[in-house]
């Protein structure tokens, strides 16, 4: 059991380190597809198995960051300093989404990202940061808003105004759409995991600390996860039109 509250958990980076590699080794099977350099159905084997799961694994590990980013500034912060903290980190992580979508808006026009992984992250530390200190009642709402998410995708709408939630228009198309339905339901899902398994910021389990090449290099991955992530599409792009 971990017991400095400035530790960093080794295997929360380490797990976000992997689902940063496969997430980069999807977007450049994507974009090789893209240009024609290979031929790939988008929507089944491959590309089916590396986008959804390893996207929810990483919304997971956001709400369990929360919960100890939460305890951690709780025991120093006053009610007003650690509000702002959140609102700060949200918004700024829900621009970095806005500068996708106008990115890709110039680059792509058809099917550029409306409501991508950032718009979804930045959007849920603010839904959710009224509700970081609960375990149970946040589990149950993970659960329904999950299940209502699932329950949309049956069905299509014949306006655009509440894609951000999960409302689909019948033509609608985008290389990364995350809506809040089902998938803060999965951040919710990350906010009980961690008031379970590192409640008051420290972990409630016994973990050999590990020191080797591959953990260190896994663990900067996730340390710089966000950073990588707004970089990492560019420089694909730009790589492969070069070396065409």
């Amino acid at each position: 059991m971990s017991t400095k509250k400035t530790d960093r958990f080794w295997e929360i980076d380490v797990a976000r380190g992997i689902a940063v590699i496969i997430m980069i080794a999807y977007h450049i099977i994507y974009d090789l597809n893209f240009f024609g350099i290979i031929s790939l159905s988008r929507y089944k084997g491959m590309f089916l198995l590396s986008a959804y799961p390893f996207a929810s694994v990483f919304l997971l590990l956001v709400g369990v960051s929360l919960t100890i980013s939460y305890a951690r500034a709780h025991a120093v912060m006053t009610r007003q300093q650690l509000a702002w903290k959140f609102l700060k980190r949200g918004l700024f992580i829900f621009g970095l989404g806005m500068l996708v979508t106008l990115a890709t808006w110039a680059y792509l026009g058809h099917g550029y990202v409306v409501f991508g992984v950032l718009h979804c992250i930045g959007l849920s530390i603010l839904l959710a940061y009224p509700v970081l200190r609960y375990r149970i009642p946040v589990l149950i709402l993970g659960v329904a808003v999950i299940l209502l998410g699932i329950g949309l995708r049956m069905f299509t709408v014949d306006f655009p105004w509440l894609l951000w939630l999960g409302f689909v228009p019948a033509a609608f198309s985008s290389v990364d759409y995350v809506p809040l339905l089902p998938y803060f339901g999965i951040v919710l899902l990350g906010v009980f995991v961690g008031n379970t398994i590192y409640a008051g910021g420290l972990r409630q389990f016994t973990l050999t600390e590990r020191s080797t090449a591959p953990v260190r290099g896994l663990s900067y991955i996730g340390r710089h996860s966000l950073i990588i992530y707004f970089l990492h599409e560019p420089l694909i792009v730009g790589l492969i039109l070069l070396l065409r």
